[in-house]
């Protein structure tokens, strides 16, 4: 079979299966798309759409967005779509394995690690917050586990110094839709052969929540910075200042730095310099609650943080 006479059901959410999704509906027949139900969200609660639905309706493609897929409901209205895979990039849902056994060709997953390294819902931020030296994308195979199935296609990407979890988003996103393609052309003429996982080498990726972006300075500086990084933007970095929420946007591992972990020693334009359990680390852009982003430089003009001060108390 040809690519182009595959149908194919997308199943996504965010921003990072979108490009996977736009891939797809270039190359076969997608006969609808499946994604999460509008939500409220931000401060005014306004509901939202998904972003895999907003691109979905761009494409002209039909749209499911089922509160559960444990419904045998959903389960035979994807069925009587007669579509020959499930491609699936960042859903939210976990499929059983009676919708995973609904398309002939299985279901293919848009992974956004290296496995069997990093399995599970979070692995771009554990992947910069653990100091990985690289990650890229895997197509696979799904099977019942979490991310156990065989591999298909893999692509790897150097971690940058300066790497944050948005910035190794964007470019694994963009990585997702071409070696999707590749692996589904490749499934289809046999030149692509699924591979088992070493799963003595697995690692796992857990769900983060808002309280993770807490930093530890009792950590290195190195490991301080790589944390801050990994949050952004999503948990985001924070820390205490006098009992007052003080989020952190940027950092720099700094080589030395004597005192207490969370100590402050300098302000300059570097950034705040803080001790840490070892070596110290420069945080670059901070904000209090209340007021805007800004430079550390900027931010203690009009706040004092005097040398000797203890972040993470209070």
């Amino acid at each position: 079979m040809n690519i182009d006479r595959l149908k194919a059901v997308f199943m996504g959410c965010p921003d990072f299966a979108v490009p996977s999704l736009r891939a797809l509906a270039g190359a076969c027949d997608v006969v609808a798309v499946v994604t999460q139900p509008d939500r409220p969200c931000g401060r005014g609660c306004k509901v939202q759409e998904p972003p895999v639905k907003i691109a979905a309706r761009e494409l002209g493609l039909p749209v499911l967005q089922p509160k559960t897929m444990r419904r045998k409901s959903v389960r035979l209205e994807l069925t009587a779509l007669g579509a020959d895979l499930f491609v699936v990039a960042a859903f939210g849902h976990i499929l059983r394995p009676r919708m995973l056994a609904v398309p002939p060709m299985g279901c293919v997953n848009v992974h956004a690690s290296l496995l069997p390294r990093l399995r599970g819902a979070a692995p771009i931020t554990w992947a910069v917050a653990r100091g990985e030296q690289e990650s890229g994308i895997t197509i696979m195979q799904m099977d019942a586990g979490m991310d156990t199935g065989d591999m298909l296609l893999q692509e790897r990407t150097a971690l940058r110094p300066d790497e944050t979890a948005g910035s190794l988003h964007d470019r694994l996103a963009a990585m997702g839709g071409p070696l999707l393609i590749r692996a589904l052309e490749g499934l289809l003429d046999g030149t692509v052969m699924p591979q088992a996982q070493d799963h003595d080498l697995a690692t796992e990726a857990p769900m983060l929540c808002k309280g993770d972006g807490e930093v530890d300075f009792e950590r290195t500086g190195q490991q301080v910075d790589q944390w801050v990084r990994g949050m952004t933007p999503w948990p985001g970095a924070f820390t205490k200042l006098d009992g007052d929420l003080l989020k952190l946007f940027s950092s720099r591992a700094a080589g030395a730095g004597r005192g207490r972990p969370g100590e402050v020693l300098d302000c300059d334009d570097r950034g705040l310099l803080v001790a840490c359990g070892e070596g110290a680390v420069w945080l670059g852009e901070l904000q209090l609650a209340g007021r805007k982003r800004m430079p550390a430089r900027a931010l203690v003009a009009g706040r004092p943080i005097p040398a000797g001060t203890i972040l993470g108390h209070g």
